[in-house]
């Protein structure tokens, strides 16, 4: 175990007591173990486990979780290009369920990056509605945005925003809220000596303020009856019960409904804490902020979508730059203020009168929805993720997605029974 700041052990014999201190200590010196969880968008648990060829073994805190072993590397393996899984520890799972989130409705999440809980968000919605994702740190938002295009995530907008100006662009349109607050760290002392090297009780204090200025502008983003979750990967007082025990003071209209702190020597991963706010009926409520996208007819669009896609095409909206998108069910009103990256799936360019698709149509939609994919395994199928181009049947023409374990990982271009490569470079695995 690194060593550890005397003042944090201090701390936390206060708080646990001698007999669960001694309990965490050797918790902290045990090989932290690597878990994933299987995105229910795409893939189940049991369809997941069948298509590994890797040894899981189940944590015990959702049906998708799985622990796996440190020799597996998962980001290079077809189930992670596909899509189908993220890697994520499983106390980080739990507050995600906690919210509520469910299909159809307006879904904020306020510190998103890199995208764990958004997934999770996201498969609890079944991908419909409205889900924000924001990110304030622009290169963080950069790699939240790439994660839910990997995962087929179709009803969110990413935005890289202060919390503060969000809530002053959209005020209190959301049902739900959940603010995973930067903190100090000390659930990651065991995976992160950063964090340990970082932490002083100043860095606590200051956390502490920063997150009561994220939870003020949580509270002007919600809506009458809806609910905050507040979650961090810290164990310290002044940042958990104390961050909320402040905001309800300041906030009489919000209760708490429950807190959780989850510590390594009691729950499988690192720790969390989390508490659960409700706000009555009859405050604020700015749900006409959020209306269905009008959406356009897109003739390059639409005919590329009847020849490579089985159903109707949906309705898209083109952006000035040639851009065109498919939006998600609801979007803001007024997107003038907002710093958006990206708005539910990225389709393609329009240029010149043709349309070329994106790398994010082809990982949102299931090998079913297509008329023409090229099942690739072994040698062609690693070749094919190395951005090499790779055979295909003689009789395809044009665009086609190439599949890996059933799944697509990306467009590829027919000509002559050959798949001409259009994975980004940047998501090549080499």
């Amino acid at each position: 175990m690194t060593s550890l700041p005397e003042a944090y052990l201090a701390r936390m014999r206060a708080e646990l007591g001698e007999a669960e201190f001694a309990a965490y200590l050797r918790a902290m010196d045990e090989q932290p173990k690597r878990a994933l969880r299987v995105n229910t968008l795409k893939s189940t648990p049991e369809v997941f486990s069948a298509l590994a060829d890797f040894s899981l073994f189940p944590t015990g805190v959702l049906p998708e979780s799985f622990f796996f072993e440190d020799d597996v590397a998962i980001g290079r393996h077809p189930l992670h290009a596909a899509g189908l899984c993220y890697v994520q520890e499983p106390a980080a799972q739990v507050p995600a369920t906690l919210t509520g989130a469910r299909a159809g409705i307006a879904v904020l999440d306020l510190c998103a990056a890199p995208g764990g809980k958004t997934t999770q968000l996201a498969a609890m919605m079944q991908n419909t509605g409205l889900l924000v994702a924001n990110e304030i740190v622009r290169s963080r938002a950069e790699a939240l945005a790439g994660n839910l295009e990997r995962l087929g995530v179709r009803n969110a907008l990413v935005t890289s925003m202060r919390p503060d100006a969000l809530a002053a662009q959209l005020g209190a349109c959301f049902d739900v809220v959940l603010a995973d607050a930067p903190c100090s760290g000390e659930g990651m002392f065991r995976k992160d000596e950063t964090a340990v090297r970082e932490w002083s009780e100043e860095h606590v204090l200051a956390c502490a303020a920063r997150q009561a200025q994220i939870l003020e502008s949580a509270a002007l983003l919600l809506k009458g009856g809806g609910r905050l979750v507040y979650s961090t990967c810290t164990f310290s007082r002044e940042e958990n019960e104390g961050s909320i025990e402040s905001f309800l003071l300041a906030h009489p209209d919000f209760t708490l409904a429950e807190s959780r702190r989850l510590y390594p020597q009691s729950f499988p991963g690192e720790g969390q804490f989390m508490a659960v706010l409700n706000r009555a009926d009859g405050a604020a409520d700015d749900s006409a902020a959020l209306a269905a996208p009008e959406g356009a007819r897109i003739s390059a669009f639409e005919g590329f979508w009847r020849e490579t896609f089985v159903q109707e095409p949906p309705r898209a909206m083109l952006l000035p730059d040639g851009r065109a998108l498919i939006p998600p069910e609801l979007l803001p009103r007024d997107l003038k203020g907002l710093h958006i990256l990206r708005a539910g799936v990225l389709a393609g360019e329009l240029k010149n009168g043709r349309f070329t698709p994106n790398h994010a149509l082809a990982m949102a939609y299931p090998a079913q929805a297509l008329r023409r994919t090229v099942s690739l395994e072994g040698d062609s199928l690693t070749r094919f993720l190395a951005g090499e181009a790779v055979a295909c049947p003689l009789e395809y023409s044009n665009w086609c997605v190439a599949t890996a374990l059933g799944h697509p990982v990306g467009w590829g271009k027919a000509v002559d029974g050959v798949l001409k490569n259009h994975i980004p470079k940047g998501l090549r695995i080499r």
